[in-house]
């Protein structure tokens, strides 16, 4: 590990989470631990059909048992309509269920015991109507349409291309032409606190209290489907139980509607079952790869096609896959296109690098298997696909994955077992961010911002503030303000908060320090730059007698007759340029020829991090994406029957790892420095899921000499390509 400069006492260092504590001695606050005195308790009533007409629903059996208070259904709901399809304004099933698990109905109950037995009486008539329930039956001309407005006659909710150079000239350039179809299912994002929210009607308005990602979004989308001015819904943030893009805006409208309907508390959470079936997954895709190679490695020829299963709503990342699947490695001649396909399936949203996982298992398994055909060193191979084009970033990767002893030592590997490499790189997302920091009383800051906190970064803003202002990370205390009065933050998501909103800290702290110097030389007669904040002092250099605590600087700006405004530094971002991160992830694995097990003996992860501004937390992150990515590429996956119906609804079938299936994990972090992100630090929410399954693929070929197109790579995939059937 890079380790921070010497002149760094606070950012750089390994430092705990100020969350941490609460969190272990279970005193911590989520969404579901609010509680307000009349609050009904809201059970859904879902579909067991993928597609069905609503024929009769009778609220009179749920109403007849002891508590329901009411039954609620699409119709009666206060929303708006939206200016395209969306679960958000259309939360409840109207005439016709589209996915299997959609809600139909809410019955409302004293308690959760009473909403539930209410739930389970509820009757519900249905006819069952055609479904297509994947891509390929999505896609057929007789297929049942999933959209109902007239304007659209196919299941292609949207398409793009990308188009470069003369691709047959490209082909006749190659040595090498490979070409393949890799499949990846839905995957649901794992988080252990599942879907949340209570709703509070007050102030003529509402306050929520969601498990969600996002406070100004949430805000403004429950605001716009309500009608009601900004001003009149308040969102305050609990603590998040998980997210991982998943926690974006789903369930709150709905709440918020029927606290508004019922002018009571209201508060719903989804079963795990529920979750499963109807919350926020990643879409399943379909990827077709033909590439060509010079014979010196380069790339000359690209065709792609790509299908993302979106489910009933259209929101997959078709832009970013297809522009990254051109422009992850040089290539001359390329035709990308890409299709967003719907279908009688949950809508599909974002999970930790939208779309970036999926393109990445097929780009770096198809690198994988052109090195091999080129007779090149995997390593070697992407280095000659990167040429002259390689950045600072990449360069320092390769350079320490080789310095590594699992690198070193995979020549010497023990039968059916093998060693899979897998680049990747990210963009850091932007979005502007302002942060608020302020002087108290007995010389501590309170840093106010309104980050929805899911991953610790809130450890990492009181470090960087800490640094700034000379003062210990435990005299910062992050404020998470609600929506009334926190500063704009933006979405937790995007590998963005620390490179956006970090930075607005760092300008706040900034502020802060120079208005503290400001009054310091004042009172000491000396020009402020001449003095110096450490440790908690201001004093004069070279002439520590002159010194003033920042108590005394406080007192003299926030008491009767104070000389001095308070100090308070306010720091706003708003960037342009996107920080790019390389990294190379490194699988040992041994495969059983006759089972088809894989056991992943070690794992590897080289980052360019920019700068840790909390090793510890960043090697916490490194280590929780590697194990979801290694989720997507052996366990995991959303299963569907014919009929839509989902088989894998409880985590007895949804296959999650468990510490035993973790394997050792070894972090290395490269440093190479972002210009505009605090003290160099760029994203690293999402990155470490994204090579994990290629790399796990890469080096099952390794060991037995197949490859696995299809995800996840269970023990009857990996037997039946060994055994050739």
């Amino acid at each position: 590990m890079t380790l921070a400069p010497a002149s760094y006492t606070q950012v750089g260092q390994a430092t705990r989470r100020q969350d941490g504590p609460a969190k272990v001695r279970g005193e911590a606050r989520y969404a579901a631990d609010w509680h307000f005195p009349g609050t009904l308790h809201a059970r859904l009533v879902v579909s067991p059909y993928a597609h069905a007409r609503i024929v009769r629903l009778d609220p009179a059996p749920a109403l007849a048992r002891p508590g329901v208070v009411r039954v609620v259904t699409a119709a009666e709901l206060p929303i708006k309509p939206g200016s395209s399809p969306s679960r958000l304004r259309n939360p409840l099933a109207l005439d016709e269920v589209t996915f299997y698990g959609q809600p139909v109905a809410v019955v409302l109950g004293e308690s959760e015991a009473a909403a539930e037995d209410g739930a389970a009486a509820l009757a519900v008539q249905y006819e069952a109507l055609p479904v297509a329930a994947d891509l390929e039956s999505s896609l057929k001309p007789e297929a049942p349409s999933i959209r109902k407005d007239s304007k659209h006659s196919s299941n292609v909710a949207n398409r793009i291309e990308f188009k470069e150079g003369d691709l047959e000239a490209g082909w006749r350039e190659a040595a090498v032409v490979i070409e393949q179809t890799y499949q990846l299912p839905m995957v649901h994002q794992g988080y252990l606190e599942t879907q949340s929210c209570l709703a509070v009607p007050e102030r003529g308005g509402l306050t929520l209290y969601p498990s969600v990602q996002t406070l100004f979004r949430t805000r403004r989308e429950v605001a716009q489907a309500l009608g009601l001015p900004m001003s009149k819904v308040k969102i305050v943030l609990p603590e998040i139980g998980g997210g991982f893009g998943g926690k974006a805006v789903l369930l709150e409208p709905l709440v918020a509607a029927l606290a508004l309907l019922t002018h009571r508390p209201v508060a719903l959470s989804f079963t795990r079952a529920e979750d499963l079936a109807a919350a926020n997954p990643a879409p399943a895709c379909k990827i077709y790869l033909k590439l060509g190679a010079r014979q010196d490695g380069t790339l000359c020829a690209m065709q792609a096609r790509f299908w993302f299963n979106n489910g009933v709503y259209p929101s997959a990342p078709l832009q970013v896959v297809g522009f990254m699947l051109g422009h992850a490695y040089p290539v001359s001649n390329f035709e990308i296109e890409g299709q967003e396909v719907l279908s009688h399936r949950v809508g599909a949203s974002s999970y930790r690098a939208p779309g970036v996982p999926q393109y990445v298992f097929a780009l770096e398994s198809h690198l994988d298997a052109m090195a091999q055909a080129l007779e090149l060193d995997p390593l070697e191979m992407r280095r000659r696909c990167q040429g002259t084009q390689a950045s600072e970033s990449f360069r320092q990767v390769c350079e320490r994955l080789e310095g590594t002893p699992l690198w070193q030592n995979r020549r010497h590997k023990e039968p059916n077992e093998g060693f899979g490499l897998a680049f990747g790189q990210l963009v850091t997302c932007l979005e502007p961010a302002m942060a608020s920091c302020r002087l108290e009383d007995d010389g501590t800051f309170a840093l106010v911002t309104g980050v929805a906190d899911i991953t610790g970064v809130s450890t990492g803003l009181a470090q960087i503030a800490a640094q700034v202002l000379g003062v210990e990370t435990e005299q910062v205390a992050v404020v998470v303000a609600d929506s009334d009065s926190a500063p704009y933050a933006g979405d937790s998501g995007g590998s963005k908060m620390t490179y956006n909103l970090g930075a607005a800290v760092y300008r706040a702290a900034q502020e802060a320090r120079e208005q503290i110097l400001h009054i310091a030389a004042e009172k000491l007669e000396a020009s402020p730059d001449d003095l110096e904040l450490q440790t908690g002092q201001v004093s004069v250099r070279g002439t520590p007698s002159r010194s003033l605590s920042l108590p005394q600087l406080a007192s003299a700006t926030m008491n009767y007759e104070a000389a001095f405004t308070p100090v308070c530094g306010q720091g706003r971002v708003a960037f342009t340029d996107y920080p790019v991160g390389f990294f190379a992830h490194l699988a040992h694995v041994r495969v059983d020829p006759e089972t088809g097990d894989v056991a992943v003996l070690n794992y590897l992860a080289v980052h360019d991090v920019g700068f840790a501004i909390n090793p510890a937390e960043v090697e916490g992150q490194i280590h929780g994406g590697v194990t979801q990515g290694l989720g997507w590429a052996l366990y995991e996956g959303l299963v569907y029957d014919e009929h839509g119906t989902l088989l894998s609804n409880t985590l007895m079938d949804y296959a999650l790892q468990t510490a035993r299936q973790v394997p050792p994990i070894q972090t290395e972090l490269v440093f190479v420095p972002s210009e505009e992100g605090p003290f160099g630090a760029k994203g690293i929410g999402e990155p470490p899921i994204v090579p994990g399954a290629a790399a796990i693929g890469n080096a099952i070929f390794d060991a037995v000499g197949v490859r696995v197109y299809e995800l996840p790579a269970t023990p009857e995939r990996v037997r039946r390509a060994i055994k050739g059937h």
